[in-house]
C-alpha cells in the first residue's frame, strides 16, 4: 500500500516533479544511453541513483533486493560472460543488456510510486498545469500497480495452500490457475479505481484543494543541480 499523505514534508522527501525528472534522467541517459562513452561515468551515478533514493525512503529491502539483482548481473558481465561463447553467450548478452538499461528506470519507477501518494502527484500535475485527460489515467495507475501486487500476492499463497506449483506435473495448472484469476482481476481494479477517482472528483473542471504539503527543498535543489549538470555536460560534448 502506498503511504498517507501527510501534511508535513519529510527531510528527504523530494517533490512530485522532481521525481518525474529523475525518471526522464534515466529513460534518456541510461535507458537510451544517450552521450555514449562520453557520460560513462554519469550513467553509473544515475544507476546509483534511484538505490540511494530508497535508502532515504527507508525502503531498505527494495532496495537489497535491486543491489542483489544488479550485484548478480555485474558478476555474469566481468566474469561469466568472458568465458562463455555461442548460444549461452548470447543469452547473457540480452539478459545483462537489458537489465544493464532497464532496471535503473525501473528502480526509479519503484521508487516514484512507492513514496508518492496520490494527492502528491495530483497536486504537482496541477502545479505544471497538466490538463485533467493526462492526469487522471496517470492516478489511476498509481493505485493500479501496488493492488495489482497485492492481488498477486493473495493469489501466489491460495495456490500454495493447494500444492499448485512448479514441479510434480502440475506447471500446467499454475499457470491457468495464477494467470487467468490476475486477468480478470487486473481489468476489475482498472474499472474499480477509475470509478474511484471519477467519485473523488478528480473528473471535475473546478480546481480540488489538498492537504498535501509539495515544494522544492534543499534535497530536491541538490538533485535538480545533479541533473542539470548532467544535461549541460552531455551539451558541451556536442560543441566539442
Amino acid at each position: 500500500m502506498l503511504p498517507e499523505a501527510s501534511i508535513k514534508k519529510k527531510p528527504f522527501a523530494l517533490d512530485p516533479r522532481t521525481k518525474l525528472l529523475l525518471v526522464f534522467m534515466e529513460a534518456v541517459f541510461v535507458l537510451a544511453t544517450a552521450g555514449g562513452e562520453h557520460l560513462f561515468f554519469m550513467r553509473i551515478a544515475l544507476t546509483a541513483l534511484p538505490f540511494l533514493l530508497l535508502l532515504t525512503a527507508r525502503r531498505y529491502k527494495t532496495c537489497a533486493i535491486g543491489l542483489a539483482v544488479l550485484g548478480v548481473c555485474t558478476v555474469l558481465e566481468y566474469l561469466v560472460f568472458p568465458q562463455v561463447s555461442g548460444v549461452l553467450a548470447a543469452f547473457l548478452l540480452i539478459i545483462i543488456t537489458i537489465v544493464t538499461r532497464f532496471f535503473p528506470a525501473y528502480m526509479m519507477g519503484v521508487y516514484v510510486i512507492k513514496t508518492t501518494t496520490v494527492s502528491e502527484f495530483k497536486a504537482a500535475m496541477e502545479r505544471m498545469h497538466v490538463p485533467d485527460e493526462l492526469t487522471i489515467p496517470l492516478c489511476v495507475m498509481f493505485r493500479f500497480f501496488p493492488t495489482v501486487h497485492e492481488e498477486a500476492v493473495s493469489i501466489n499463497a491460495a495456490m500454495r495452500m493447494r500444492g499448485i506449483q512448479f514441479g510434480g506435473g502440475k506447471a500446467l495448472s499454475m499457470l491457468e490457475y495464477r494467470l487467468v484469476p490476475m486477468i480478470s482481476c487486473s481489468a476489475k481494479i482498472g474499472e474499480e479505481l477509475s470509478a474511484a477517482a471519477l467519485t473523488r472528483g478528480l473528473g471535475k473542471s473546478r480546481k480540488r484543494t489538498n492537504i498535501c504539503r509539495i515544494g522544492f527543498g534543499v534535497f530536491d535543489w541538490c538533485v535538480i543541480a545533479f541533473a542539470l549538470a548532467i544535461i549541460v555536460y552531455w551539451a558541451w560534448g556536442f560543441v566539442q
